[in-house]
């Protein structure tokens, strides 16, 4: 197959839950297949950037893009611009004119098989008329995420926006998913959505894997018996969210039982809000060059989100090395694990701490959930997703070949929605 992937934003480095997603499906992909990459990203142009980007990807296509720089007053400005766009600024900050009509003509040059969406924010900028069949790659559902984060916004006026953002990524999500003849999901939960607004034989479910090589059980003469760990980029709202509602009413109880408790976060990009949680028993890492070291030394991993959408990869990365975890069941949503065997989930406070308690005291309980988790996560290698993600591609492929098998649209239904076009030409960069 002659693929083209197109992502919004650096692949490199892989330090997000959706980087690394994307890079161990794609590279598998590249091994199997013609794959070709498009990244394209704000700012000038990063030489650094694009010669690491085609030394793992030959081939690709890199392309700096008038976008809004966050944390500027022309990213304040693009975001007062968006508030009178239809579009949620999540996606209006992606789209461009430069990046839509690059696209369009890779499509129309017969040069592709199909194509990969990565992520809903580059959708605008996919002219799909040149006919080539495309698949939206959804690593989570973005209004879910959105209302979530609306629900845990203390501000009044932030509380009022992020409901704006909610309702607006609604009414987009929803209409998108038609625009394209297939949507992947990364669950079960999330592919029900989709399912009740396409026709559900349009929707696949690829599963998150974990890199089995890399995150494997080490020995465990390097633990901690009093470090609790959190691991997550610390620039994504609910995982700020969740260290801070940890720090605040569930450590305090966990501390009352174990007095010297240590709670780590480990993640790039603190800010204020979580670097103000650091003190003796509270510590902010920043950026690190690997968390392994720092999940090794854990006796129980924790992961409070209360927020947020598709599946943590922080969750398979802690169980293959072996690591207890105690989390909401927001934050193992999607991966279908057993509570009390694989993992133990609690939701609220008090549940929460005295589950984080018991495990660190009780070594038979947490070696039991050690030994089944890390068997769980054997199992959910990457290359098993992007053997599923290429399976999908040729079914897709196989189904266009022969349409009298396809029985995937309504009679009279069209993949393409003008109106979603006219939303894009109607953005700040048509």
């Amino acid at each position: 197959m002659r693929i083209l992937w197109v992502k919004a934003g650096k692949i490199l480095p892989v330090d997000t839950g959706g980087k690394i997603r994307s890079f161990n499906i794609l590279k598998c992909l590249a091994r199997w297949n013609e794959t070709t990459l498009l990244s394209y990203y704000a700012g000038p142009r990063d030489d650094r950037y694009e010669k690491d980007l085609v030394h793992c990807f030959p081939g690709a296509i890199a392309i700096p893009a008038r976008l809004p720089e966050k944390a500027s007053i022309k990213g304040l400005r693009d975001y007062v611009g968006a508030l009178f766009s239809p579009l949620p600024y999540a996606v209006y900050k992606h789209t461009c004119a430069q990046v839509r009509s690059r696209i369009g003509g890779l499509l129309s040059s017969d040069a592709f098989d199909v194509a990969v969406c990565d992520f809903l924010a580059p959708a605008p900028n996919f002219d799909l008329s040149a006919g080539v069949p495309a698949v939206l790659f959804e690593h989570n559902v973005e209004a879910t995420l959105w209302r979530r984060q609306a629900a845990h916004q203390r501000n009044p006026l932030a509380r009022l926006l992020y409901r704006l953002e909610a309702e607006k990524m609604l009414r987009y999500e929803s209409a998108v998913v038609r625009r394209f003849d297939r949507v992947v999901a990364v669950s079960d939960i999330d592919a029900r959505w989709f399912r009740a607004r396409v026709r559900p034989s349009r929707v696949s479910i690829v599963p998150t894997g974990v890199d089995t090589a890399q995150y494997s059980r080490l020995e465990a003469g390097e633990r901690d018996e009093h470090l609790i760990v959190f691991v997550g980029s610390m620039d994504w709202g609910p995982n700020v969210d969740a260290v801070v509602h940890f720090c605040k009413t569930i450590l305090p109880s966990v501390r009352e039982r174990i007095p010297n408790v240590r709670f780590r976060i480990v993640g790039r990009k603190p800010g204020a809000a979580v670097r103000s949680l650091a003190s003796d028993s509270v510590e902010v890492t920043g950026s690190v060059d690997s968390v392994i070291p720092h999940l090794l030394q854990a006796a129980v991993v924790v992961v409070p989100l209360r927020a947020g959408g598709g599946t943590r990869l922080k969750i398979l990365e802690a169980m293959a090395m072996g690591k207890a975890i105690v989390s909401t069941t927001i934050g193992a949503e999607g991966l279908d694990l057993k509570d009390g065997s694989e993992i133990v989930l609690a939701d609220q406070p008090d549940s929460f701490a005295g589950a984080v308690v018991r495990l660190m005291r009780n070594e038979n309980e947490r070696h039991t959930i050690e030994e089944n988790a890390a068997a769980v996560a054997q199992k959910r290698d990457w290359e098993h997703s992007a053997a599923l993600f290429h399976g999908l591609l040729e079914e897709l492929l196989n189904s266009r070949a022969h349409p009298c098998i396809q029985g995937d649209l309504l009679p009279g239904e069209r993949v393409e929605s003008p109106r979603l076009d006219v939303m894009a030409r109607g953005s700040r960069n048509a």
